[in-house]
């Protein structure tokens, strides 16, 4: 982690940002926090360069999962993590299965570890989600992520609390309603 601190630290800071944003641990959640305490950027500027990193990932992703999930098969370490790549989407995308598309952007917009595009993608993959909606169900949950995440680190995290409250009460009605 510290050899990734000291990367960031070397590229100029909207490059840092941006690059934090694309990696699968990180994502916006991370990204957003990295650019306004530890660059000092503004917040809207950090959200709008998070948002690009945290999306360049994902029409890839959503591309090549099943392509190679399927040559990874072939060989055992490999075969072993997507076996456990999947089965984990499995098991935190079980909203997805009744939801569909919105259970995709609710699993993407409430900004908990483990929750971002990239698991995102896994989940819209694992569930069968046709290209463009799990594309749209992922930016539009990046999009409210990282507009909490955003908040949080202007405001302070009773917002995200408040904000975070809302969005797990509508994910529980729509679930009974499906």
């Amino acid at each position: 982690m510290s050899d990734l601190l000291n990367l960031l630290k070397s590229l100029p800071p909207e490059a840092a940002v941006l690059v934090a944003a694309a990696l699968p641990v990180l994502e916006l959640r991370g990204a957003i926090p990295l650019g306004v305490f530890y660059f000092g950027m503004p917040v809207w500027k950090v959200l709008l360069v998070s948002l690009i990193g945290n999306l360049i990932p994902v029409p890839f992703l959503l591309v090549l999962l099943r392509p190679l999930n399927l040559l990874a098969r072939r060989w055992r370490p490999s075969r072993r993590f997507f076996e456990w790549l999947y089965a984990r989407a499995e098991r935190k995308g079980i909203s997805v299965r009744r939801l569909g598309a919105v259970g995709v952007f609710l699993f993407v917009a409430i900004p908990m570890p483990g929750t971002g595009a990239w698991m995102g993608s896994v989940v819209a993959e694992v569930f069968g989600l046709p290209f463009s909606l799990a594309l749209v169900s992922i930016t539009l949950g990046v999009i409210t992520a990282g507009i909490l995440v955003a908040v949080a680190s202007h405001i302070g995290w009773w917002a995200v609390a408040v904000l975070f409250t809302v969005l797990l009460t509508v994910t529980y009605l729509l679930s009974k309603r499906v």
